[in-house]
């Protein structure tokens, strides 16, 4: 039996006083879409830097088509097929989209050439054609999320980390958006993606992880995972759960 693509095994990180993760097990195998979801501070960005990289666990253990990469700076595990976008999204501000989106396909192609090309390859996936030769700088929201999209794309990962990279967009901007990380998942990369926006999870994920004060609380299809009385009470204070049954009941 083949190794998970992404293996997380009791993984925990510290700040000072504050346990940021605690002891956070998941499996990741290749081809899905898979989601982490959770309330504000429950641990899922920092839990993405501990996969990504840009932070090491303070325990536990991180491995990645079975190979172990706790130790690895972010750019090996970039090296490796492991991408990540960021909630806040800092494009370089001087430069084309065409190349910003260079800057993750320099990874693979050392030529310029062949980076911009690529650049205008990803695009195209993404929608961002016609804005190729328009700076970065004037971009909307919209536009600057799928150029976040689109340079880690360019580092043609394996494994695509997505930090809210639907956050701030109204609801059609989010429709647009969906078919394209559908479109990132049938050409063969694996997505995990942090996402508020339940539409989204719903409609793209196969499985859901909740997190919650840095624990993983539950786990299961999304269905499933939207009337867990754990994740109610996660997002809706204690007592939740019990009283929406009651209301339920009630009126029906």
């Amino acid at each position: 039996m083949s190794a998970p693509l992404l293996s997380v095994q009791n993984a925990s990180k510290r700040f000072g006083g504050v346990l940021a993760v605690d002891s956070v097990s998941l499996t990741i195998n290749a081809g899905g879409i898979t989601g982490l979801i959770g309330p504000n501070g429950a641990g899922k960005t920092t839990l993405f830097t501990l996969i990504s990289g840009f932070e090491r666990p303070t325990s536990g253990r991180i491995a990645f088509q079975g190979v172990d990469i706790g130790a690895l700076a972010p750019h090996k595990r970039a090296a490796l097929g492991v991408a990540r976008t960021f909630q806040i999204v800092q494009p370089f501000a001087g430069l084309t989209v065409r190349e910003n989106i260079a800057v993750g396909a320099h990874l693979r192609h050392a030529r310029r050439d062949e980076a911009l090309a690529k650049a205008e390859a990803v695009s195209e996936r993404v929608g961002l054609a016609d804005r190729l030769n328009a700076p970065a700088s004037g971009l909307t929201i919209a536009g600057r999320k799928r150029l976040e999209l689109a340079r880690a794309l360019a580092t043609e990962p394996t494994l695509l980390l997505l930090d809210e990279v639907l956050a701030g967009l109204n609801p059609s901007e989010v429709r647009d958006v969906i078919p394209i990380i559908q479109d990132i998942r049938r050409g063969g990369v694996t997505v995990l993606m942090v996402e508020h926006v339940m539409q989204a999870v719903m409609s793209l994920c196969e499985t859901v992880f909740v997190l919650a004060q840095g624990r993983i609380i539950a786990e299961g299809s999304p269905s499933a995972i939207t009337k867990d009385a754990n994740v109610i009470e996660a997002y809706l204070g204690h007592g939740a759960a019990k009283r929406l049954a009651a209301r339920d009941v009630a009126h029906g």
